[in-house]
């Protein structure tokens, strides 16, 4: 389980905390008793493709896919080889690009080039038992999670998307104003099936996320 020593460095002081030790260790006692999405060595994936200093925008989602080959360590992206259904929020997400700006490049439901242009896929518990949502939500990667998102919002100029109201919880983690300038938060209903029809489809998110970054002198994302 091998984070980026980029992002050690940003969380080094939760690191050091007992805290994070514990997690450690009942993350590895995890994955030598059960099957664990996604796989060890995409654990990290979010953070190890997106490092600090890259980071345009930050996707807030909630835990993995928990299909067998689904998860890929990116929160919202699959691994369009699974065999599996194709997730309704993320099909929502891709109708809303579509729709906003014409054309979606990812289509088939690999996310992994968003996160190569800046945009880190952050679920805020990062692993589930396959086979059983929300399993590891209390198994403490919350801390985790809120370390990455205090320390990143401390560099600035980003942009943060909170899809629903369990991302919205962590509004209170983001600093107005970092080193490298304001950050901006965009919130909406998720796009979930049962409430993407009540404020996520029309959201105009994609574009007011490129519009943003344009204005501050950094290349938008292709969508």
């Amino acid at each position: 389980m091998k984070l980026n020593n980029e992002w050690k460095e940003l969380m080094r002081e939760y690191l050091q905390t007992p805290e994070a030790r514990q997690l450690a260790m009942r993350i590895e006692a995890e994955y030598a008793k059960h099957t664990i999405c996604p796989p060890k060595d995409k654990l990290f994936s979010a953070f190890n493709i997106c490092p600090p200093d890259n980071v345009k925008v930050v996707i807030l989602g909630q835990d993995p896919y928990f299909n067998r080959g689904q998860a890929m360590g990116m929160c919202f992206s699959i691994d369009p080889n699974c065999g599996c259904d194709f997730p309704p929020s993320l099909r929502n997400i891709i109708t809303e690009i579509k729709s906003e700006c014409g054309e979606c490049s990812v289509e088939a439901g690999d996310l992994t080039s968003w996160a190569g242009q800046g945009v880190l896929l952050l679920n805020t518990c990062l692993t589930v038992k396959l086979g059983t949502p929300l399993s590891h939500v209390n198994i403490g990667w919350d801390s985790f999670t809120r370390a990455a998102i205090s320390g990143i919002s401390k560099h600035g100029g980003i942009v943060f998307v909170l899809w629903g109201s369990h991302a919205g919880k962590y509004r209170e983690l983001i600093a107005d104003k970092g080193a490298k300038g304001k950050n901006l938060v965009l919130s909406c209903a998720h796009p979930s099936p049962l409430s993407a029809s009540r404020g996520f489809f029309g959201c105009g998110h994609f574009l007011k996320i490129n519009e943003h970054l344009k204005s501050i002198g950094k290349s938008p994302i292709i969508w």
